[in-house]
């Protein structure tokens, strides 16, 4: 049986970002990936469907056998990423939610800034009524950047990998993001390079030729931010993200527990709930799979 711990820590942990690489599947193909792991035992695990505004017609159109009727099963979430064009592209998220009402709804958005200013001036062009993450560049200082999410109740999202194995941030700055973002009260969620429960040495695409490198782990990053809200310092944070040995890290009914730190289950669930949201990834399959290996889910 799974532990509650482990359910808490992994309920609607994993968006599915199938359109994005290293996947990159075509709409069809991420579409009913999407709705067959709805379908599935796991399923409580399953977070929102990612794709650019720019898409969601396309979306929609892929989806219209799969989408519940209104009031016949829970509507899809969608989380869609806004590109250069804000106001065009929040205008296609506010007819899409109209469009597709009671059946779907995107009511999450990601956009980007590398400014406090450039912050504000996105934010100001959104409607009211969605939860914005906002993919922040990894500088020494986040404070000011923090601040002006905070004040706007706007969220941070960090980048931890892609296909190439510069895009793959080292865990200080990871663990300095983590630590800014408790201290600032501003709840994260992550993208990309998060396919694998533990930290370690893998394929960093599909293809044959796929270059390798060291990438963090989802199970490593989401217990560093439940313990890093009990105030641990940037260095034992850090010292959690490098961890590469999966039995270090234990869940049972009553929580989760790394070399003698423990949250509580009840905490776990908080922090996944008020502090660190969800992570991105193109593949639900894999994370599956992988925690299966280490009898986290049964």
């Amino acid at each position: 049986m799974t532990p509650a711990a482990a359910r808490a820590l992994l309920a609607g942990l994993v968006d599915y970002a199938g359109l994005f690489p290293p996947a990159a599947l075509d709409m069809d193909a991420a579409v009913a990936e999407y709705a067959r792991w709805r379908r599935a035992p796991e399923a409580f695990m399953l977070g929102r469907f990612v794709a650019p505004a720019s898409r969601l017609v396309e979306l929609g159109r892929a989806a219209e056998a799969s989408l519940p009727l209104p009031g016949a099963g829970e509507p899809w979430r969608v989380s869609a990423l806004l590109g250069a064009d804000l106001h065009g592209d929040t205008a296609r998220v506010a007819s899409w939610n109209v469009s597709h009402s009671g059946r779907a709804a995107v009511d999450t958005v990601e956009l980007r800034a590398a400014s406090p200013e450039e912050a504000e001036a996105a934010l100001d062009a959104l409607p009211p009524g969605l939860t914005a993450f906002v993919e922040l560049p990894l500088v020494s200082d986040l404070g000011p950047l923090l601040a002006a999410l905070k004040r706007r109740g706007a969220r941070a999202k960090l980048r931890t990998g892609g296909v190439v194995p510069e895009a793959i941030p080292e865990p200080g700055d990871v663990a300095r993001f983590i630590v800014a973002c408790a201290a600032a009260g501003v709840p994260f969620k992550a993208t990309a390079g998060l396919h694998h429960p533990v930290r370690a040495e893998h394929a960093l695409s599909y293809e044959a030729d796929s270059p390798h490198a060291v990438m963090h782990g989802f199970l490593n990053v989401f217990a560093a931010a439940a313990l890093a809200r009990d105030g641990l310092t940037t260095d034992e944070v850090e010292a959690i993200l490098r961890e590469d040995d999966p039995r270090a890290f234990r869940l049972d009914d009553s929580g989760l527990e790394w070399r003698g730190l423990r949250v509580a289950t009840e905490a776990l669930a908080a922090a996944r709930r008020d502090f660190a949201s969800s992570f991105g990834s193109c593949s639900f399959a894999e994370p599956v799979a992988d925690l299966r290996a280490l009898e986290l889910l049964s």
